[in-house]
């Protein structure tokens, strides 16, 4: 990870780390409001008491808000890979460009491009993130180690991190695999035929453990880490304070 770091801030200079943060930020903005809004909203039309919740039912609400927010911000996702790639399509563009030049050569399609491995990510993310945060929090505050506060915040965040981060990552890379593709069928782009290298989420899963090993399905798990762990704490602690507000 490191060795990467260097070498694209030495070879692309350190604008090239920050590719893709418009539309980065843009689908922050959306999934993470509605996933949290999903997710607390669907807990309070399951159980009245809080005090009544169970891991079950807290994995559930996760499952759906993830699927819900996931999938309504795909077309952000699917850019901001495509643009951390280095696409030549999209290097020299801005963001509404980007999207226009995607609507114009792969239609609505084009912009949902990965939306079923996206959502599943996003089931099993929010899914485990979400209730071991929950769990996480009140087991501090049960046993006494630590009052729900920051530092129990910043704990309890960083465990749902790593929990999300060991959950997820073989999906994360079959959906990288499928976004970083233009079309899912044989057609025609500029004249020239291109043809799929994955056809579905179980074609690439099953490509990638027959020649890279089941190890593969786990590429880049430390970043992943490192940037689940960092985002996690921000966004929890950032929750919990404005909580406070209403």
């Amino acid at each position: 990870m490191v060795h990467a770091l260097l070498r694209i801030s030495k070879e692309e200079g350190i604008k090239a780390l920050y590719s893709g943060i418009g539309p980065a930020v843009l689908r922050q903005a959306t999934y993470g409001t509605i996933k949290i809004g999903v997710y607390h909203t669907a807990k309070k039309h399951l159980v009245r008491n809080p005090q009544e919740e169970n891991l079950l039912t807290n994995v559930c609400c996760g499952m759906l808000a993830g699927v819900v927010s996931s999938s309504i911000a795909n077309p952000t996702d699917v850019l901001k890979i495509r643009m951390q790639a280095r696409n030549e399509n999209f290097s020299k563009k801005n963001m509404l460009q980007c999207f226009l030049e995607m609507y114009k050569h792969e239609g609505v399609c084009g912009l949902w491009r990965g939306v079923g491995p996206t959502a599943q990510r996003a089931a099993v993310i929010v899914g485990v993130e979400l209730p071991v945060y929950d769990v996480a929090k009140k087991h501090f505050i049960n046993s006494e180690l630590l009052p729900d506060g920051i530092a129990n915040h910043i704990t309890s965040s960083f465990i749902a991190g790593l929990a999300g981060a060991v959950a997820s990552n073989p999906i994360d890379v079959v959906r990288t695999r499928l976004m970083n593709q233009r079309s899912l069928k044989s057609t025609l782009i500029g004249g020239v035929k291109v043809e799929a290298i994955y056809t579905s989420s179980l074609d690439c899963l099953l490509q990638t453990v027959r020649s890279e090993g089941v190890f593969a399905l786990y590429k880049g798990f430390i970043p992943t880490w490192v940037r689940l762990g960092p985002w996690n704490i921000i966004f929890f602690v950032t929750f919990e304070q404005l909580k406070k507000f209403y």
